[in-house]
């Protein structure tokens, strides 16, 4: 693979971020649309993903699968995390999921970086955390009715811990990064097609409208926004990566109040801003250190 710079990097990371948070917006049409259940949709959208992915390979290299154990522990974790946000969602709502889920992330990845990796954050970086995480409460947690449920809590932290894993695995060391996304899709969709076919695998209605949004799902929020978040990983530490995703809701949010007819307060832009402002000072901080010698 071509080396990637500390600025490219970022920018992949960020473009990721922002597909993924296309990807709420597709899954809730596809709720609604198809009456498809949370795992079915999650099913489609890593086989989706997966297909794209071969066919793309067929017209670019996207290099080889390398490393068969990392890919199948991969898969694992993705299928992991996205099964158990969505029962955290079943047991305490989106709100809440959303922001313990994405929230520990950054500070469960910021562990094993450190621990793992050797990777510092300093006095610096860590209050960059503290404001996205701010921004995060502020953005999601907006005036909303929060059920805090014991169970709902396990799963979401059973989720972070499942996202952070595949971060760690996978910083600076995917040679491949497209070839791992795909193969991680693979295995990831062998995991979750049991349970995806007890919960009903194809759609109940509108299947014209269903299959245009799985292949936008498995397109841009998985085919594209994982291979780049893989690549970036290459050139950007694992916890600014971490903090980099959580402009996330940002972009769900953004979605609502423009497609959706959603609410924007105050509180919401004020997270958002937040949010953004905290990304934007851990990249300068990253860009900065990558143009010290040694």
């Amino acid at each position: 693979m071509t080396h990637v710079s500390v600025r490219r990097g970022l920018l992949y990371v960020s473009i990721a971020a922002t597909a993924w948070g296309t990807g709420g917006a597709a899954g809730a049409l596809l709720y609604r649309t198809g009456g498809l259940g949370p795992v079915s949709v999650s099913f489609w959208r890593f086989a989706a993903g997966a297909v794209m992915l071969l066919l793309a390979s067929r017209l670019f290299d996207l290099g080889r699968v390398r490393g068969l154990g990392r890919i199948v522990v991969t898969g694992v974790a993705m299928a992991v995390y996205q099964t158990a946000y969505f029962a955290a969602i079943a047991e305490s709502g989106l709100a809440v999921a959303t922001v313990v889920t994405i929230g520990a992330t950054p500070v469960l990845v910021a562990a094993g970086a450190r621990l793992l990796l050797g990777e510092r954050l300093g006095a610096a970086g860590l209050g960059s955390v503290a404001i996205a995480l701010t921004g995060l409460v502020m953005l999601t947690l907006d005036g909303g009715s929060a059920t805090f449920s014991a169970l709902g809590m396990g799963w979401a932290l059973l989720s972070a811990a499942g996202y952070a894993g595949v971060t760690l695995l996978n910083r600076a060391s995917t040679d491949e990064p497209y070839a791992t996304a795909m193969g991680g899709f693979v295995v990831g969709g062998l995991c979750l097609l049991p349970l995806a076919l007890a919960q009903g695998l194809l759609p109940s209605s509108a299947p014209l409208a269903s299959s245009a949004i799985i292949l936008y799902l498995g397109a841009i929020p998985t085919a594209l926004a994982y291979g780049l978040f893989f690549a970036g990983l290459a050139a950007v530490r694992a916890t600014t990566a971490s903090v980099i995703s959580l402009v996330e809701p940002v972009g769900a949010a953004i979605i609502g109040v423009l497609l959706l007819g959603e609410r924007l307060t105050s509180q919401t832009a004020g997270g958002a801003v937040l949010l953004l402002a905290a990304v934007g000072l851990l990249a300068l901080r990253e860009r900065r250190g990558s143009s010290l010698p040694g």
